[in-house]
């Protein structure tokens, strides 16, 4: 296995993110977005992350291929809410529980400590036993569960929604 290394997003990661994304659409209920994304709207997407600020974008890479990413997004379109951010974090299947997870996100605080943050938030739908640890293992505390949110797959889904400071 090569090693991982944890740099900034860059335009050129747009497809594999995509492709990414996409994986997780089709084949699971981890995110509610029930089409594959088109690419187009993946661009738009990307567009929103800086190399500074509240709404940064890392990306691991293994052996010259996308692996993984995570990031901080605007939480709500309110002005009130500038100050807190929601984080998403996505690997690749055989990337899972290489402690890569853990990697995207100390690179994305570090680098949003000096932003005018105050609250992170995650959405995780349940169950998701890796998900849940990972996001306590970086600070997350549990605030509750939406129960039966999302329906997607024939069923209703979950979400349990945690945060941490910065």
């Amino acid at each position: 296995m090569s090693e991982v290394s944890i740099r900034r997003g860059r335009a050129g990661d747009v497809v594999p993110l995509n492709d990414l994304y996409n994986h997780y659409i089709r084949e699971t209920a981890i995110t509610f977005d029930l089409e594959p994304m088109p690419l187009a709207r993946r661009e738009d997407w990307f567009a929103q992350f800086g190399e500074s600020g509240r709404h940064q974008l890392f990306v691991a890479e293994r052996g010259g291929r996308l692996v993984g990413y995570a990031c901080s997004r605007p939480f709500r379109d309110k002005a009130a809410y500038d100050t807190t951010a929601e984080t998403s974090i996505y690997l690749a299947p055989e990337a899972c529980r290489q402690g890569i997870g853990r990697r995207l996100y100390a690179r994305l605080f570090d680098e949003l400590a000096g932003a005018d943050l105050h609250r992170l938030v995650a959405g995780i739908t349940l169950p998701n036993e890796a998900s849940v640890a990972l996001h306590e293992r970086a600070g997350f505390q549990p605030l509750g569960v939406f129960r039966e949110v999302g329906r997607k797959f024939g069923r209703y889904w979950d979400v349990l929604w945690m945060e941490r400071g910065l």
